[in-house]
């Protein structure tokens, strides 16, 4: 298994934590710091994985801005107290979607399901 398959995977798993985090809807969400604490984590995780991806695989999907995810993990680890949590609302459902197709299009063209 190659280093980008292991952190496709971890892109994989923390959209799903993601998405389960946000499940019960956006009330929900703002009003839970753990929910809160718990997505921002897998987010920071997400954002490390892409920027460890080589190259090529990058290239293979261009539609996805993946320096601006780097980006994003800076400003979450680095910002943290400036967090505005209607921005994460808005990262997580329109720029997480297309970011699972992508993801789960790589792992495909490499015959490695997911997990």
């Amino acid at each position: 298994m190659s280093d980008d398959t292991v952190y496709l995977r971890h892109i994989v798993e923390c959209i799903r934590r993601i998405e389960r985090h946000v499940a019960d809807g956006r009330d929900a969400f703002f009003a839970s710091d753990t929910l809160q604490d718990a997505t921002l984590r897998n987010l920071q995780t997400l954002s490390e994985a892409t920027q460890r991806l080589s190259d090529a695989t990058k290239a293979s999907q261009p539609q996805i801005p993946w320096r601006q995810i780097a980006a994003f993990r800076n400003v979450l680890v680095h910002n943290y107290l400036g967090i505005d949590l209607d921005q994460i609302w808005i990262v997580i459902h329109r720029d997480i979607p297309p970011l699972k197709q992508a993801v789960h299009a790589i792992l495909v063209a490499q015959s490695q399901p997911e997990c």
